[in-house]
């Protein structure tokens, strides 16, 4: 067995890695600033030592290190690993050549990714030995597992370091201003990720930006359309979350019920269905685990708070705030939507400003936080009072105001972001 020291472990790709690594056996620690993050919980519960940037034991151990992708060459602990001879590869690097000793399954996306690999992780992991990685921070090495299936991410064109047997397209779209040019070079990155898939793509079908891409292999497409070869008809939302019939070339193959609510989550679990179906699963026993799935991370995690029902979400992008705001309105159609809302990077913002004030419109009510940057773009030339001319009836909200929202009875509070919104949730809970 191998041991293996992760610069930057608390990131959420490079947390679930650690989990995988130490359950099939390996030695694990890594390195990280002392900031608390979720990501952490489960190395702690693994006993992974987590060590300050700087102060990591590495020396003449025999480690191989992994580095984070959010971390430049000139990172003092990557040096340091240069100095000392110990060798360092890239996430992304690894993980493309870690993939290749089982049957890959990559899901990959503008939005919806996460989602869509947990909900794969349970279906597969439910009927069959399968090892996954969750880009909300979860991962599991499952010994002898026949499959592998992970999130694949397209920032800066990581996801060609892959080579899958098969991946999942869930959508494409223009995000990430501060790499891609615009839509045309994000499709472009996205035909190159296609060409290297081994067996098959499942891709939806009702994305007009999917349908121009020209894979090497064959395609099954997934949608409501009724030109896709796996579609969804009869939608509707109950109790349990959303329940449709699913047609397979134009042939009925069962009713689905999937425990999460929204539009888009029917789409995911067509995805699922769509692989199960290529794999000759048990579709009964795929119906049986999606009608289970218990969600993922920081995607719809839900929560009842003195008379509200609080809900934290990962939406940081215009597409995904809509898709959220769908949701909520298919599970909660009569309570009020109150959002608080956290951009996440100024160039995203400055991209999609517009887009922003349009989609955050669709609550009965908005707050905004002040802008969270990252590791790569901690400034810009836009501030959140940008936003906040773009929607008149929206108001700031910081520490010292977040007892406006104690005002609220029987509503719902909906909070958003990438960033560190969830300290705005904590604010609010305390009594």
């Amino acid at each position: 067995m191998d041991k293996f020291h992760l610069i930057g472990i608390k990131g959420s790709g490079m947390s679930a890695l650690a989990q995988v690594l130490h359950d099939s056996g390996h030695t694990v620690q890594g390195s990280d600033t002392d900031t608390e993050f979720f990501t952490q919980k489960p190395l702690e519960r693994r006993g992974i030592p987590i060590y300050r940037f700087g102060e990591s034991e590495i020396e003449s151990s025999g480690f191989r290190a992994i580095a984070s992708n959010a971390f430049a060459d000139d990172h003092p602990e990557i040096v340091k690993c240069g100095q000392l001879g110990v060798p360092v590869e890239r996430y992304h690097h690894f993980l493309g050549n870690w993939i290749h000793r089982f049957t890959s399954i990559a899901v990959t996306g503008a939005h919806g990714k996460t989602t869509t690999t947990g909900m794969l992780a349970h279906t597969f992991g439910g009927l069959t030995r399968t090892s996954y990685l969750i880009g909300d921070g979860t991962g599991s090495g499952v010994p002898d597992s026949k499959y592998f299936v992970f999130e694949s991410c397209e920032y800066r064109r990581h996801f060609l370091a892959y080579a899958p047997d098969y991946a999942i397209i869930t959508n494409i779209d223009f995000d990430h201003p501060d790499y891609f040019t615009g839509m045309d070079d994000v499709t472009l990155a996205f035909q190159q990720m296609s060409e290297k898939v081994g067996k098959k793509l499942i891709a939806c079908g009702d994305d007009a930006q999917v349908r121009k891409l020209r894979p090497k292999v064959p395609v099954l497409y997934y949608g409501f359309g009724e030109e896709n070869d796996l579609r969804a008809e009869h939608i509707r939302a109950g109790e349990g979350g959303m329940t449709f019939d699913v047609l397979l070339h134009q042939n009925k193959i069962g009713t689905f019920t999937v425990s999460a609510f929204g539009r888009h989550n029917v789409l995911n679990a067509l995805a699922v269905i769509g692989v199960s179906v290529l794999e000759d699963l048990n579709l009964d026993e795929v119906r049986r685990l999606l009608a289970t799935f218990g969600g993922v991370k920081r995607r719809f995690s839900e929560k009842a708070v003195r008379s509200n029902i609080v809900i934290d979400d990962y939406a940081h992008h215009p597409t995904e705030i809509m898709a959220t705001l769908d949701a909520v309105r298919s599970k909660y159609p009569d309570k009020k939507i109150v959002s608080v809302f956290q951009p996440h990077t100024f160039s995203r913002l400055e991209a999609f400003i517009d887009d922003f004030a349009a989609s955050l419109s669709g609550a009965d009510e908005v707050y905004l936080c002040s802008i969270f940057g990252s590791a790569r773009e901690n400034q810009g030339g836009i501030s959140i009072q940008n936003l906040i001319d773009k929607i008149p009836a929206s108001r700031f909200i910081s520490e010292e105001t977040i007892n406006d929202l104690n005002q609220y009875r029987d509503s719902v509070l909906l909070f958003m972001g990438a960033g560190d919104i969830q300290k705005y949730q904590s604010w609010y809970e305390q009594p």
